[in-house]
């Protein structure tokens, strides 16, 4: 799944899945914002945690 992010080096925001491969560009991307990823991941581990109780 992909996710709109934003790609510092063109300054743009383009689509790039989780492990950085900008579908915009076709090749992966390194400077590039990953916050909606981590927020996702944040999201996952406290439900898992929620679910434990």
């Amino acid at each position: 799944m992909t996710k709109y992010c934003y790609n510092f080096d063109t300054g743009e925001y383009e689509y790039i899945d989780r492990n950085g491969y900008s579908y915009d560009q076709g090749e992966y991307v390194y400077n590039w914002d990953d916050s909606e990823y981590k927020y996702e991941e944040e999201e996952e581990k406290f439900r898992i945690y929620k679910d434990g109780e």
